[in-house]
């Protein structure tokens, strides 16, 4: 159009050969450094590893380049190649990440590999390499300030055992290699018990011709020493532990909440003391997040005035740059979804609904409600009967009986839940939450006497509840928590409770719109696969059960950067859920002795046939 801005793509003055040239002396943005350089230093470390362990790359045309690169130096070639290969392998993920720590590390590896190829090989290509990667990382350095992650002395444990593992397989492939050389025909063990010898700096039962002795003995014997002063430097470098709820956040988050947690059904979960907490200038609204694998999970809608979300979100944006986190929030409704992406220019995706029942509109009456009510008289006839009260009307014994049965009811040997689950049960300061058991006389009482299953709801406001826990006794008659939820249902006007959220059902509506007729082909297919991942995730299931109540759905969202996240916030999504646990196994009587020391935590599980997943995705 005349008179018009002209486009990019037709601007000569971007298109000319001098300003292709400006742009590449220019260089790379600054934001796009650490990536650059964590790549490169991932490169340049496979290189050095190559170099050190095969004897033909050694003296193949990319021998040249090895030569040169930091690491290999002299006589000590090989090992030295390893040494440093490995480091700037474990290096490249934090400068990836802008991490100031791993940038002080390369800042000192790199020169001092400069140095060492002037001293010993007089080398001023190798100079000039490691100087390529130096110039970098002091001009942009303002682009490494992340802080560090929380971390635990766990983190060395973790360290001695992939270290060990990756330095026998690795170690392995260099007594392996070297065929030509070696004496005779070791055996697989021969060769295993050579390389644990190695690590430790022995000699082991394999031999070799000339100096190839020397070669494998010293890269067998840096892999070994590398492992442990690694393992030595993270078990004793000072910790930084994951941040925790404090006594004067939680009296803060229950101020927002009595005064705006009506908004949200979800916003109780915000009490878990396993997370942290930002809260916007004015101390108005606040967020609350977990970091798990580099991801800042924030869960639900920000608690408290809406008019300070932004603030509240702005904190939470600025504590995940400074330490190079991947922001997202998990199950945020679709007011929470739009604040989200409006102020940060994040993108949010719909994750699935939340199950909620309008308790004046809630009856057994009817053909739709046909199939729950005939389980619920079938169950009431075998002898079952139901108590619902406030947390602060149980009795002291009787709170630890039902806490003790939730831990051993339990159906996994991890705790599942995170942003749907309060992680306690009979708090003092939980006195409004709502606990529906059933009960049955037997001639031999249990451990627990008469209790059969269990369901715990947190407040959703003054007017809601929203619920938490659902356990049950396995030798109980089925249909234990349909049983318990109407119970719930019928009891909720004599506690001023209005409205009741049940599970939350991933995938619902792909789910109820796959299986009308007119469903196209991708969404059949769409379907299709939801229903073939619930053979382990349940998806179909848990959606079916919430039907059953004839709920009123309400959309929730996942919020993240780009779409290359969302594999990894998924991942961390299911750890923190529960559903992938990296830790290592604990005997049974540690995990007692933990939920001892404390309170066992609560998560959210539906009543179709395994009655143990959590409310959350």
């Amino acid at each position: 159009m005349s008179g018009g801005v002209p486009s990019r793509t037709n601007d000569p003055d971007r298109t000319s050969p001098t300003s292709r040239v400006r742009r590449v002396l220019r260089g790379p943005r600054p934001e796009a450094v650490p990536v650059l350089v964590g790549r490169a230093c991932a490169l340049v470390g496979l290189v050095d590893i190559a170099a050190g362990v095969f004897p033909r790359f050694r003296y193949s045309r990319m021998h040249a380049l090895a030569e040169v690169l930091p690491g290999a130096l002299g006589p000590f070639a090989a090992a030295l190649s390893l040494s440093a290969g490995v480091l700037l392998l474990l290096l490249a993920h934090g400068l990836k990440r802008g991490k100031r720590r791993a940038w002080r590390a390369a800042v000192a590896l790199l020169p001092a590999g400069a140095v060492a190829q002037f001293s010993y090989r007089h080398s001023i290509v190798g100079v000039l390499v490691s100087l390529a990667l130096l110039l970098p990382l002091l001009r942009h350095r303002d682009q490494f300030a992340a802080l560090p992650d929380p971390r635990s002395r766990w983190r060395a444990l973790a360290n001695f055992v992939l270290m060990s593992a990756g330095s026998l397989a690795l170690g392995l492939v260099i007594v392996s290699v070297h065929t030509e050389r070696m004496v005779g025909d070791p055996s697989l063990a021969d060769r295993l018990t050579h390389v644990v010898y190695g690590l430790f700096g022995f000699e082991g039962p394999v031999d070799y011709q000339g100096n190839t002795s020397w070669t494998v003995a010293f890269s067998l014997g840096a892999l070994g020493l590398l492992t442990a002063v690694t393992t030595i430097y993270l078990a004793f470098r000072p910790e930084h532990p994951a941040a925790q709820l404090t006594v004067e956040d939680e009296e803060k988050l229950r101020a927002l909440l009595a005064r705006h947690g009506g908004r949200d059904s979800l916003g109780h979960f915000a009490l878990r003391r396993d997370k942290a907490v930002v809260f916007s200038p004015s101390g108005k609204a606040a967020v609350t997040y977990r970091v798990v694998s580099g991801v800042m999970l924030a869960s639900g809608d920000p608690i408290g005035d809406v008019e300070a979300w932004p603030g509240a979100i702005e904190r939470f944006m600025d504590e995940a740059r400074a330490h190079s986190w991947t922001p997202a929030v998990m199950g945020c409704s679709e007011t929470g979804g739009e604040v989200w992406t409006r102020e940060t220019g994040l993108d949010a995706l719909e994750l699935g609904d939340e199950a909620v029942v309008d308790v004046k509109d809630f009856s057994l009456a009817g053909r739709a409600m046909r199939n729950v009510r005939q389980m619920v008289k079938r169950i009431e006839r075998a002898g079952y009967e139901t108590r619902v009260r406030r947390v602060r009307d149980l009795g002291e014994t009787e709170l630890e009986r039902i806490r003790r049965a939730a831990e051993d009811w339990r159906g996994t040997d991890t705790e599942r839940g995170f942003s749907m689950a309060l992680g306690r049960i009979g708090d003092p300061a939980d006195g409004d939450c709502l606990i529906a058991t059933a009960h049955k006389a037997d001639d031999q009482p249990g451990p627990y006497g008469d209790l059969k299953a269990i369901l715990h709801f947190v407040p959703w406001g003054k007017d809601g509840a929203s619920l938490d826990l659902m356990r049950r006794d396995r030798s109980a008659d089925p249909g234990m928590n349909e049983l318990l939820i109407v119970a719930a249902l019928q009891a909720a006007p004599k506690f001023g409770i209005e409205r009741v959220s049940l599970n939350f059902a991933m995938f619902r509506s792909a789910l109820a719109r796959g299986e009308k007729i007119g469903a196209g082909p991708v969404l059949r297919a769409w379907r299709g696969l939801l229903v073939f991942l619930s053979r382990w995730f349940q998806i179909e299931s848990l959606y079916k059960f919430n039907a059953k109540f004839q709920p009123r759905w309400e959309p929730r969202f996942v919020v993240y950067r780009a779409s290359a996240d969302l594999p990894r916030i998924g991942f961390a999504a299911m750890q923190a859920e529960g559903f992938v646990n990296l830790a290592l196994p604990l005997p049974r009587f540690l995990r007692r002795r933990r939920a001892a020391t404390r309170q066992p935590c609560a998560h959210r599980t539906h009543g179709a046939p395994s009655e143990r997943n959590v409310r959350a995705a």
